[in-house]
């Protein structure tokens, strides 16, 4: 969600915050703003929309000064508008600010009836008078951050100025990510370590509840008590060119482009050449003895989800549970001792899931995360780490990250099924082939580009639509319905095939596309008796099948993409992709603004 960037140092910061907040964009947002010390005093630039219209604003009336912090904000509290874009401040202090503070209505009532002036309708400037108050009240700014941060409730990452104080900055996180960043002779914070990535390659990480105190040269960190604490500086591995367009109209199409690279580089990890063998890092727990395994995520994840939890009973005969995230937490479901929770986010940082990992090691489960990014909370919480070798992915819809998971699943479940004797060694080495062969399959794909066209010419001229699938290929139907909706803002929902005449065949007439996922197995004669139920009803149906399936609908659907044919293991990854080109071929025929949709958000830090 909303990005935070700060810089002290030796050159004019307001370039510097601008090109860091151009990495942040990914992240969704709807107002930037930016604020530097110029002679001593706090001076800040902001905008509404794209980050362009504050670049147009810097332009009008440059900021100099050295010292600054920047934000580009996701609105919670109060409207997208110039007058509640960060940074949030007085004459005195000035602040940006990622989550949402719960308390700050009270703190509001408080502080207006002690005569602070708030100026804005967001929980951030609730902060911003607090350490005002504090430092009118005769603190010094470290007091004065300190004193505020023990009055907040809520998740929060936060950075802050103060007038007078050219040589301090003060960063805070509870509950979203905040990194500082070691330069030579500068110094710099930011929401994650891309947004560095051009500075700095030493970064150290704040542990949740604590504050820093940075300085040109150097860092200090706090506790919650104010007691000093120890960090540890680590080197990333992003490049600073690594986010570049590469010529694509879009960073979707880009990284449409880069499923073979990444699903390849992701099985490389997990996969031994030499013996055709998934190779798991030691784990902290035994497959073979676990009783039950609950996943849980949010979004595209949570997808990736419920196809893994079909390998791992199929394959591994593991029963699995599946929850969205935000759901999971509150249901207080009961848990079997020493049972496997599997957690899936691409940044993980996404707040409504960390929250979950919480619950469920406090419920005695062992803690497994499929992640994009080692050095970020979850990872730091859980027990062990499968890394999805995806790289930075900008555009707000997930694409690329998302197959990268689903090939890290697909590998644990054979590895789950090797370790519980449920898979032989034939079994084992036919699913691994399946695997190897994917992402030569997957960039077969670009080949079949004109049909996806035309079935998008159909799907673009829609209001709704329904997308249909059954087993493996449901939550396939489910990822193509939310990145359709996503991308293109066409409303769109996905059944498992059975339930469509269980209520939603009540909605198909001509002007209804419904597409389905069908290629050929022991589900595919259900799945076309279900499409002869929709075509009865006038529906335009499209299909995503293969050969075999083709010959089994044609003179049935109106639109249909033949994909290669690939082992019934690995189709449901090739079918994902295929619905991700079709959402995209949709938006660019609606013309919406593909990488940044309105709304949205990448990495979603509040609950």
């Amino acid at each position: 969600m909303c990005g935070i960037v700060g810089v002290i140092g030796t050159n004019v910061a307001a370039p510097i915050l601008y090109e860091a907040l151009r990495r942040l964009e990914y992240r969704g947002y709807d107002s930037a703003g930016i604020a530097t010390l110029v002679n001593g005093h706090i001076e800040r630039r902001r905008a509404e929309g794209k980050l362009v219209n504050l670049g147009a604003a810097l332009e009008r009336a440059p900021l100099s000064g050295t010292t600054g912090i920047g934000h580009t904000r996701w609105a919670t509290h109060g409207a997208p508008t110039e007058g509640n874009a960060h940074p949030h401040g007085t004459a005195l202090v000035s602040i940006v600010h990622n989550g949402i503070i719960e308390n700050h209505a009270e703190l509001r009532a408080e502080l207006e009836a002690e005569g602070q002036v708030f100026t804005t309708e967001t929980d951030t400037e609730t902060v911003a008078q607090l350490v005002d108050r504090n430092l009118r009240a005769g603190m010094a700014p470290r007091e004065a951050a300190h004193a505020a941060l023990g009055r907040l409730h809520g998740a929060y990452a936060i950075a802050m100025i103060f007038a007078g104080h050219a040589e301090l900055m003060i960063g805070a996180r509870h509950g979203a990510p905040l990194v500082v960043g070691f330069g030579e002779d500068e110094m710099f914070l930011g929401s994650d370590s891309l947004a560095l990535s051009p500075l700095t390659r030493r970064i150290a990480y704040l542990r949740d509840g604590d504050w820093v105190v940075v300085s040109r040269t150097g860092a200090e960190m706090f506790d919650p008590e104010g007691c000093a604490v120890p960090f540890e500086i680590r080197r990333t591995a992003l490049a600073g060119g690594s986010i570049g367009k590469d010529g694509y109209r879009h960073y979707m199409d880009k990284e449409l482009h880069e499923h073979p690279l990444v699903i390849g580089q992701t099985l490389r990890r997990m996969i031994d050449p030499a013996t055709r063998r998934v190779v798991m890092p030691p784990l902290p727990f035994d497959l073979a003895t676990i009783p039950r395994a609950t996943i849980t995520a949010c979004g595209s994840a949570f997808y990736a989800g419920l196809l893994g939890r079909h390998w791992l009973e199929s394959e591994a005969r593991l029963p699995v549970d599946a929850d969205v995230a935000s759901e999971l937490r509150y249901r207080d479901a009961p848990l079997a001792p020493g049972g496997l929770a599997l957690l899936i986010s691409q940044s993980g940082e996404t707040a409504d899931t960390l929250a979950a990992l919480r619950a469920l090691r406090a419920g005695g489960q062992h803690i497994l995360s499929v992640l994009n990014v080692p050095e970020s909370s979850m990872a730091r919480d859980s027990d062990m780490v499968l890394e999805t070798v995806a790289g930075p992915e900008i555009c707000v819809a997930s694409t690329k990250a998302f197959t990268a998971q689903l090939s890290v699943l697909a590998c644990l479940a054979i590895a789950t099924g090797r370790a519980r004797g449920s898979l032989t060694a034939e079994r084992e080495l036919e699913l691994v082939q399946a695997l190897l062969d994917l992402p030569g399959k997957a960039a077969e794909l670009f080949d079949l580009r004109a049909d996806i066209q035309r079935a998008a010419a159909i799907v673009a001229e829609a209001r709704d639509v329904l997308y249909l699938g059954r087993g493996a290929y449901f939550p396939v139907a489910l990822e193509g319905a939310l990145k359709l909706k996503e991308i293109s803002y066409i409303h769109a929902e996905a059944y498992a095939a059975g339930e469509m005449k269980h209520g939603p065949i009540a909605l198909i007439d001509r002007t209804v596309p419904v597409v389905a996922i069908a290629p050929s197995g022991r589900l595919f004669g259900k799945t076309a008796s279900n499409l002869q139920e929709a075509r009865a009803r006038g529906g335009r149906l499209l299909a995503f099948t293969d050969a075999e399936g083709a010959a089994g609908l044609r003179g049935i659907v109106e639109a249909m993409v033949v994909l290669p044919e690939a082992d019934a293991f690995t189709a449901p990854i090739l079918h994902s992709i295929a619905v991700q080109m079709l959402a995209y071929e949709v938006a660019l025929l609606k013309g919406t603004d593909v990488d940044q949709p309105r709304n949205l958000a990448k990495s979603v830090t509040v609950e």
